[in-house]
């Protein structure tokens, strides 16, 4: 399922080629099915998604988030993720996500990085609206694509996100479709339910709501961050209506390091040593199943 370019085309960087954000994003509005975005903060999780992709032949989008940079800095995976997205054999488009700070997202750019998340949610609207302008205006003629965040979307407390806790307000349509309208971006992550991190309960996404959000920004793809923990149909029912980037991590994680562990405890049991280089290569092969499975869920029918 390789994507048609429109006009913006694919994003130069010397030699290397990436796919851009924005294309990807409207085929995947167009044709109601969800791109993955999944953050790979190292070469297992890079390896085991892009691969997965493959497999299911859909596209996928990859990112580096800051609240991971103090772990392994950007410029460490940098060169990996755009290597490894210039050689997939389906599109794939590197991505900042959850930029707040300014130098973490030059750090970005400088890297290569086709896209980017430039959250200032937690400031206020008229801030919000201020700088989301101009920095499209600034990246836009370089093929840069811009993801703006309105809502703050809470977090619990085993996330790595900073947020806080509880029950946050919906994203409010009409000053969705202000934002839209004002900055330009290329892609709106709302809020309707879900949250960073690993649930307490299952989360309660108000679908009703996404609706009205979707109907008061137009065109322009919505986004759904906290996608992990929520039951597979209702993040179906949020494609079907407008979500085209699903942005997945934390319930992956943790079933890597599940799954790692469980591993452990079967060789010691047996009396057999674990040897690090075998075990991050099951946790890999593991990680690329659980992938494949997300990815043709995300695919929602399409062909």
């Amino acid at each position: 399922m390789k994507l048609q370019h429109g006009m913006r085309g694919p994003l130069v960087k010397g030699n290397l080629m990436l796919e851009n954000f924005t294309d990807m994003l409207e085929d995947a509005r167009k044709n109601k099915y969800g791109i993955g975005c999944i953050n790979t903060p190292n070469l297992e999780y890079l390896r085991a998604l892009i691969e997965a992709a493959e497999e299911v032949n859909v596209p996928l989008i990859i990112d580096h988030a800051e609240v991971h940079d103090s772990l392994i800095p950007l410029e460490s995976m940098a060169p990996y993720m755009i290597e490894f997205a210039k050689k997939a054999s389906v599109p794939v488009a590197v991505h900042v996500d959850h930029g707040e700070s300014m130098n973490f997202i030059v750090r970005g750019l400088r890297a290569g990085y086709s896209s980017v998340m430039y959250d200032c949610s937690a400031l206020p609207l008229e801030e919000n609206i201020r700088r989301v302008r101009d920095f499209v205006e600034m990246v836009h003629p370089a093929g840069v694509s811009v993801e703006g965040e309105l809502g703050v979307m809470p977090s619990t407390l085993d996330d790595t996100h900073g947020g806080s806790g509880g029950v946050a307000p919906y994203t409010d349509p009409e000053a969705a479709a202000r934002f839209v309208e004002e900055t330009g971006v290329d892609a709106l992550a709302v809020t309707f339910g879900t949250s960073h991190g690993v649930y307490v309960e299952e989360p309660k996404v108000d679908l009703d709501h996404l609706r009205t959000l979707d109907e008061a920004t137009g065109n322009v793809p919505l986004v759904m961050h906290g996608s992990s923990g929520v039951p597979i149909p209702d993040i179906q029912k949020a494609i079907n209506l407008g979500v085209s980037k699903v942005n997945y991590y934390s319930y992956l994680a943790v079933d890597s390091s599940k799954f790692a562990a469980e591993r452990m405890a079967e060789n010691d049991s047996e009396g057999v040593p674990t040897f690090y280089h075998e075990l991050v290569e099951e946790v890999y092969a593991h990680t690329k199943n659980q992938a494949i499975d997300l990815l043709r869920d995300f695919k929602n029918g399409h062909e």
